[in-house]
């Protein structure tokens, strides 16, 4: 006899989670959201930085979840590029200089529009996206400009969970967060 499964211990304000229906895609920045903005250089100029396991998990569930996770970066380096390797995304632009127009080729190749999308940012440069998604999010720790055109500011800092509040909360608007929880609740990968 199988286990009586628990309702989920996550909520979301009703209001927020009908903002954030509909949405089929979702843009991450990387620095001060996958990471929390510092950057560590060597003496030989190699780059560090730190993720976050929860966050990562948190992709890959919104990929599962039908979601389909986007990294748009102002820099490149090869610790970005590893994550997003390891994470299996299938879409990410690196050392985007206009952000705007990163997206607005990442959109045509889903063909999606502005409405479907959701955005997380936490600075100036991430604005342009924010202003023109379907739902806007930033970490506790963004910008105050950031956070006045945000629908949701985390109660996590980035690179400490924020990414992860994020996809959780597209997952409970898109109605899939309790079958992947389920999922993870009879095994390990999820599958069911």
């Amino acid at each position: 006899m199988a286990p009586e499964l628990p309702s989920p211990a996550l909520s979301f304000a009703p209001e927020l989670l009908l903002k954030a229906q509909g949405v089929r895609a979702a843009i991450f920045d990387v620095d001060g959201v996958l990471t929390d903005g510092r950057i560590y250089i060597s003496e030989r100029g190699e780059e560090f930085k730190a993720f976050s396991t929860l966050d990562g998990h948190g992709l890959k569930l919104l990929a599962r979840g039908g979601i389909a996770p986007i990294v748009i970066t102002g820099r490149d380096s090869a610790a970005v590029r590893r994550r997003v390797a390891d994470l299996g995304l299938a879409h990410a632009v690196y050392g985007a200089h206009d952000k705007l127009a990163a997206a607005a080729g990442v959109l045509a190749q889903l063909q999606l529009d502005w409405t479907a999308l959701a955005v997380i940012g936490d600075d100036w440069p991430d604005l342009p996206l924010l202003v023109r998604a379907g739902f806007a999010c930033a970490p506790a720790n963004a910008h105050l400009e950031v956070k006045a055109v945000a629908h949701h500011v985390t109660t996590a800092a980035g690179g400490h969970g924020a990414a992860r509040e994020f996809c959780d909360l597209l997952l409970c608007a898109a109605g899939r967060y309790a079958e992947l929880l389920h999922g993870h609740l009879v095994t390990l990968d999820g599958a069911g």
